[in-house]
C-alpha cells in the first residue's frame, strides 16, 4: 500500500466513500502548514494534524469562508469537511490554471500584473453586507497578541527590514502606528501571486485559492501583501504598475508598512 492508502484507512467512511480508489500525490505547494494531496481527479485534500485554532495548521476558517464564498468568487467548491479530535479534513475542488509568477509567463509581466489588479478588485467589489468574518484591527491585533504569547510567531522568518527584531517589539510597533481603517472590503486576507490561478494558454483569470484569512478589512491589508509578493517574484519595479492598474493614484506608503507588519504575525 502507499503512504496515501494507509493514511486513507483513518479516514471517516463517509470520505473514504467520496475519494474511492482515485490515487493521490502530496504536494506543499500553495499550502500553509498543513499536508496537502492533489488527487488523480483533480481534487485536492488537507490534512492539519493536531490543528491550533486561529493559526496556520486550523482549517476550519477555510472550510466556512469556501461555504459562504461559492457562488460570489471563482473558489473551489467545499466538499468535504471534517473537525476530528486531532485531525481536520477537507475536500475540494481544484481551480483550473497554473500560479501568476509562473516562468510561462515570462514576457507577459503588464498583462499579469493588469489581472492580478482586475482580480483584486473583483474580490474588493463583493457585497460584504452579510459577510460573517471580520478581519478589522479590533480583530487582527488581539489574534497577533495571543499568537505571540503562545510562541507561534517565528522571529526568524521576518521580512528583510524586520529581521533581528523580536515579536514583542513589533507588537509594540502595531499599536503605536495603527492607522484607521477607512475603506471597508472583502479582504482575501493573503493576496499573493501563488494564490491567483491564470490560464497559461490565455492569460486570463481562472480563480483564487487559500481563503482562510478572508473577511471585511481595509483594503490595503490585501494591497500590502500583493505589493511584498510581487516584489518577492518579480522586482519592486512592478508594483506601481500594480496600483496603477488596480485604480489607485495615491498610495498610503504608511498603510502599506503597517499591513506588511501584521503579516509577521500571521
Amino acid at each position: 500500500m502507499t503512504g496515501f492508502e494507509v493514511l486513507k484507512t483513518q479516514f471517516p467512511a463517509e470520505l473514504r466513500a467520496m475519494i474511492g480508489d482515485v490515487a493521490a500525490r502530496e504536494t506543499t505547494f500553495g499550502f500553509s502548514r498543513v499536508r496537502a494531496f492533489r488527487l488523480d481527479d483533480g481534487r485536492y485534500l488537507k490534512i492539519a494534524d493536531q490543528p491550533v485554532a486561529g493559526s496556520q495548521r486550523d482549517l476550519q476558517p477555510e472550510a466556512a469562508r469556501l461555504a459562504w464564498l461559492r457562488g460570489r468568487l471563482p473558489v473551489p467548491d467545499l466538499l468535504y469537511f471534517d473537525d476530528q479530535p486531532g485531525r481536520q479534513i477537507m475536500l475540494i475542488t481544484e481551480i483550473p490554471g497554473i500560479a501568476s509568477f509562473n516562468a510561462r509567463f515570462e514576457g507577459h509581466e503588464q498583462q499579469i500584473i493588469t489581472v492580478l489588479a482586475e482580480g483584486l478588485r473583483l474580490i474588493h467589489g463583493v457585497d460584504v453586507t452579510a459577510c460573517p468574518f471580520d478581519q478589522r484591527l479590533d480583530v487582527m491585533i488581539p489574534a497577533a497578541r495571543r499568537r505571540m504569547s503562545a510562541g507561534q510567531v517565528d522571529e526568524t522568518d521576518f521580512d528583510a527590514v524586520r529581521q533581528r527584531r523580536t515579536a514583542q517589539s513589533l507588537y509594540d510597533e502595531l499599536i503605536a502606528t495603527r492607522p484607521a481603517e477607512t475603506d471597508l472590503v472583502l479582504v482575501h486576507g493573503d493576496y499573493c501571486m501563488p494564490n491567483i490561478l491564470i490560464d497559461p494558454d490565455t492569460r486570463a483569470l481562472t480563480g483564487f485559492i487559500d481563503w482562510g484569512s478572508a473577511g471585511v478589512a481595509d483594503r490595503y491589508l490585501d494591497l500590502a501583501l500583493a505589493a511584498r509578493s510581487i516584489t518577492y517574484n518579480w522586482g519592486a519595479a512592478w508594483v506601481a504598475p500594480f496600483f496603477a492598474a488596480y485604480g489607485l493614484p495615491n498610495v498610503d506608503a504608511g498603510k502599506i508598512a503597517y499591513y506588511q507588519l501584521l503579516d509577521e504575525f500571521a
